[in-house]
């Protein structure tokens, strides 16, 4: 098995009779020997490229639709009028930075820990992390919850316009009473991955997401119960509730509830190790993020067209980066259990093939932009001025796909390896001190303007992208196993 739950079994034939759904994250090309010596537990490049894609086809879906619940309500809200539009976008975005990425940032430490916990053959363990998580996350709730309280307030003093700021700041409050469903959600995807469980949240989200549109539709519109503009963050906060409890239902009557050991003291228990952890995970979200943020900013004193634009090619961008986040994902999940399982080479193994992977993704992501860079934009506006500068930016853009790739990747074998702030360093230096002021340098004083933007982003994801491989490459996997058997000491 992936983790060593059969480790009173004797030879190869009996693992293999006991195989679970769960079982598959070994591959069939993978074995036990009678000992378990974890020299003798064996995988190949070509059965983990398979099980790679294999399970990073549900979690772009699961992506995609997670995405649609926001713009959902920004879809709702938008076509009360330009004042609810540019509210809710703006409210959005003020939550994803200051509440939603720091939920996501630290929530990912699981990506390590439920892992290598699964692959140890702890099961109980990864139950228990799964409430420690929850239990801070829901801490955390109450300070973010009384900034987006007092987010009408705080918008004022950035926003000159006072309606704007008064509906953003109504779109935080109702939203806040929907963050702690949001963040058990986030721990439970986790907890399920770490199982090998990838279609679970995908299939909670199927449900959930067309949900979320009827709710957008009688909340928003609806002639006799249609609350207007307050309806569209109502309608998030119910499907924000709605994901945990159809992921509860999934684990407790169809898979998932063997590393359930029930609730425990232990989850209120030595924390800050977990903490130390989620940091890093913490900082390499919220870094990125608003550096991308910063760009928009930027792209305001240039000129409206040129908002638009930036607007087109980061929504392309984002949309190709979920393939690259799923095959991470995948990649966290299964580089974690091989180190918990003690297995160094197999890890190793996964570790170089998700590179390969990530490589040919980025040429396909960036030979799609390449291809359609007059087609997109079009999509998106019938300006031509601004579908020229788009189309411009297209070929910058889709040439840093391949290191946005590598980079997303590589970040998931640190996850996987619990040496999140090694990328977290990196993140800090590639976007504060090299593309941001190069961005603003080629964009103001070169007159490049949105090719200099993104020049920027590019050098930062090409310099994230070659340190973060180089360190994987190089990586010593036996000392990554042994700080694992150090980290469950702890536990």
């Amino acid at each position: 098995m992936i983790s060593r739950l059969d480790s009173r079994s004797n030879n190869v034939s009996e693992y293999c009779a006991t195989q679970t759904e769960t079982d598959q994250l070994l591959g069939n090309t993978s074995k036990w020997s009678e000992s378990h010596s974890v020299q003798e537990l064996e995988t190949t490049w070509q059965a983990e490229a398979k099980l790679l894609t294999k399970n990073a086809a549900p979690l772009v879906v699961t992506l995609a639709l997670q995405y649609s619940l926001t713009i959902a309500s920004v879809f709702s809200a938008g076509n009360l009028g330009s004042n609810e539009l540019a509210a809710c976008s703006l409210a959005s975005m003020t939550a994803n930075i200051t509440g939603i990425a720091i939920y996501n940032g630290l929530a990912a430490a699981l990506d390590t820990l439920c892992s290598q916990a699964y692959g140890a053959g702890n099961k109980i363990l990864v139950g228990v992390y799964l409430q420690r998580m929850a239990a801070f996350l829901m801490v955390l709730t109450i300070p973010i919850s009384m900034v987006w309280w007092n987010g009408e307030q705080i918008l004022r003093m950035m926003i000159p316009e006072p309606e704007l700021a008064r509906l953003a700041g109504l779109y935080l409050r109702v939203l806040a009473f929907g963050m702690p469903g949001h963040a058990l959600f986030e721990c439970g995807r986790r907890y399920t991955q770490a199982q090998g469980l990838f279609r679970a949240p995908m299939i909670v989200l199927l449900i959930t997401a067309p949900l979320n549109m009827l709710l957008n539709y009688l909340l928003v519109w609806n002639s006799h119960i249609g609350l207007g503009f307050v309806g569209a963050p109502l309608a998030v906060v119910i499907s924000n509730y709605c994901m945990p409890f159809f992921l509860f239902l999934y684990i407790r009557f169809y898979s998932g509830s063997d590393c359930w050991g029930g609730f425990t003291r232990r989850a209120f228990q030595n924390w800050w190790p977990m903490i130390k952890l989620a940091l890093p995970g913490l900082v390499m979200v919220e870094a990125e993020f608003l550096a991308f943020e910063a760009l928009v900013l930027m792209a305001s004193h240039i000129s409206g067209a040129h908002v638009a634009a930036n607007a087109i090619v980061a929504q392309c961008g984002s949309v190709l980066w979920r393939f690259s986040f799923a095959l991470s994902i995948a990649t966290s999940t299964r580089v974690g259990i091989f180190v918990g399982a003690m297995a160094p080479e197999a890890a190793k193994t996964t570790a170089n093939t998700s590179l390969v992977l990530s490589c040919i993704l980025g040429c396909i992501n960036a030979s799609i932009l390449f291809s359609t860079r007059y087609q997109i934009p079009r999509l998106f506006s019938k300006d031509e001025h601004v579908i020229a500068i788009a189309a411009a930016a297209m070929p910058l853009v889709g040439f840093f796909q391949i290191a946005d790739c590598i980079q997303c990747v590589a970040a998931g074998v640190l996850r996987g390896q619990g040496r999140q702030y090694i990328g977290s360093y990196v993140n800090l230096v590639a976007y504060y001190i090299v593309a941001l002021p190069w961005s603003y340098y080629t964009c103001f004083f070169l007159a490049w303007e949105l090719m200099g933007l993104w020049s920027g982003m590019a050098i930062a994801l090409a310099l994230i992208a070659v340190v973060e491989c180089f360190v994987v490459l190089v990586t010593n996997w036996k000392r990554v196993v042994g700080e694992c058997r150090a980290r469950e000491s702890w536990a």
